[in-house]
């Protein structure tokens, strides 16, 4: 089943939502406005006055009121390793080939025990030979060069980053704020 990209009341993405939590939005009368496709739709009890039978349906894109509008630049999104492979395509920073996700690692260009931190911007995608080729040296020490440079997405380039399975009108939504720098565009 699809997955509900929420907005905060600016438009700003905040997360995934599973169906069921969108549609408790709509009951509980937070939903402000949303965009896309309706995408399910629940059916309730019938009504004595009407003799209808209640239903509440979810467009693939929420608006949820009184979520709070994100600072991107004061939040990182979090690094995890499918993040990490599926931001650098599945290509490795050293021998530029592509891999299935088993066969990659995460490489620190400046190496922890060299004072580099597991952040963004000192970590790259390696196939598992060329990771232990480099072993715990720099990139230079080693004689590697680095065939591109680590980046930290933006909040809607991670949003595309989480999820496998993003709806037409979702990714169109989302793409139209990652930068031009992206490896998405590629």
């Amino acid at each position: 089943m699809a997955l509900i990209l929420a907005l905060d009341m600016a438009g700003v993405p905040s997360r995934w939502l599973v169906v069921e939590d969108a549609i408790t939005y709509y009951a509980r009368h937070m939903v402000a406005w949303s965009l896309g496709d309706v995408v399910a739709t629940y059916h309730g009890g019938m009504s004595r006055l009407t003799g209808r039978r209640s239903e509440l349906s979810t467009r693939s894109i929420i608006a949820i009121k009184g979520a709070v509008a994100f600072a991107e630049a004061a939040q990182q999104p979090h690094l995890s390793n499918t993040a990490l492979f599926s931001r650098d395509r599945h290509v490795c920073a050293y021998c530029g080939e592509s891999y299935r996700e088993r066969e990659l690692s995460r490489d620190h260009v400046t190496p922890v025990h060299a004072g580099g931190e597991d952040r963004w911007m000192n970590v790259v995608t390696a196939c598992r030979s060329c990771n232990i080729r480099k072993g715990g040296r720099t990139p230079e020490s080693a004689h590697m060069a680095l065939l591109y440079l680590p980046y930290i997405p933006n909040r809607y380039e991670h949003l595309i980053l989480q999820n496998r399975r993003i709806l037409q009108d979702q990714m169109e939504y989302l793409m139209a704020k990652v930068p031009k720098h992206s490896r998405l565009h590629s």
